[in-house]
């Protein structure tokens, strides 16, 4: 029998080979992308004020698809994997803890909505959802399936749904419809996006309130740096 003989540089190098593709994504710090949409959201002020009424409507358009981009890809990357508690309030994503209410209100007022994120975070999400949107629909005892179909029939963008005990978005985009949530049913990995249908709350629940985010009144207020009243 022949016998080979591998170095220890050659094992290493076989191993990071073979962990090369799961790397962690390398993100920016979070007090950088706060400072970032709020620097845009100034550019956004500055030209929405200087325009006429035309004008406006199509920065309205802009803002909407630059608000949608932002939260559903940096915010919610920033997030995933903060661990759930149902006392968390970490500011930073990843250190601490949250809970589903305080994630959903630091991830809005992180991107530049001035609300009153901790006693908004502490109330039922019917309090706040039907503050922000006036697209409010309620839904009791339908199958998971029902409630995708429903979202499927409506225009991309964003929602907040509060659950029996639980809150979260969801984002449909083209025939994709997720949900984005500080997971009690995971603590340790906390927040995540997963598909709508599966084994998670907003699955399991028999009353639902869905609310769609980044209306003309939502986005014309996060423009000009108006604060929603407690």
């Amino acid at each position: 029998m022949q016998l080979r003989i591998i170095s220890f540089g050659t094992i290493c190098f076989l191993l990071l080979s073979c962990f090369e593709g799961k790397k962690e994504e390398r993100l920016p710090a979070y007090e950088d992308l706060i400072s970032s949409v709020e620097n845009q959201r100034v550019i956004f002020q500055k030209e929405y004020t200087d325009a006429d009424e035309s004008a406006r409507i199509q920065i309205l358009e802009r803002v909407e698809r630059y608000l949608l981009k932002t939260i559903t890809t940096d915010f919610f990357k920033q997030w995933d994997g903060t661990e759930w508690d149902f006392n968390g309030t970490t500011r930073t994503p990843r250190k601490g803890k949250i809970a589903c209410g305080y994630f959903i209100t630091t991830v809005l007022s992180d991107a530049g909505f001035k609300i009153p994120r901790v006693k908004w975070a502490q109330q039922a999400s019917e309090y706040y959802i039907t503050r922000f949107s006036s697209d409010v629909q309620r839904f009791s005892n339908q199958t998971p399936e029902s409630m995708k179909s429903y979202f499927l029939k409506h225009p991309d963008g964003l929602y907040i749904t509060g659950l029996d005990s639980h809150v979260g978005f969801v984002y449909k985009s083209g025939d994709e419809v997720t949900f984005t949530h500080a997971s009690y049913y995971d603590p340790k990995i906390g927040v995540q996006t997963e598909p709508l249908i599966g084994d998670n709350p907003f699955a399991k629940s028999a009353y639902r309130v869905v609310g769609r985010l980044l209306d003309k009144e939502m986005i014309e207020k996060w423009i000009l740096g108006e604060s929603w009243g407690a």
